[in-house]
């Protein structure tokens, strides 16, 4: 698998692939919006499926201040502490 990285960094960090996770079971996720209108319906409903089907054991949800911009630094430091996250646009 190849990632890319849309940022404008001349020289990015190297990264590495975290492992991906056996269950949801008893983990931490997050969900990071966009701040568009049509993310928070959408993750309402991952936000239940997630709690009612995979048995998570909570739920994160955080909003970017800026739709367009990176998420900032403090916010990507929180979600270290996630299991996972995704990340959604409200297009």
């Amino acid at each position: 698998m190849e990632l890319l990285d849309p940022s404008h960094e001349q020289f990015p960090n190297p990264s590495t692939v975290p492992n991906r996770l056996k269950t949801f079971r008893g983990a931490v996720i997050g969900l990071l919006s966009n701040g568009k209108e049509n993310t928070s319906p959408f993750f309402d409903r991952v936000e239940t499926i997630l709690r009612d089907e995979y048995e998570v054991a909570d739920v994160v949800r955080r909003i970017k201040s800026n739709y367009s911009a990176p998420a900032e630094d403090e916010l990507m430091r929180e979600a270290m502490g996630w299991d996972a996250v995704l990340s959604g646009v409200g297009d």
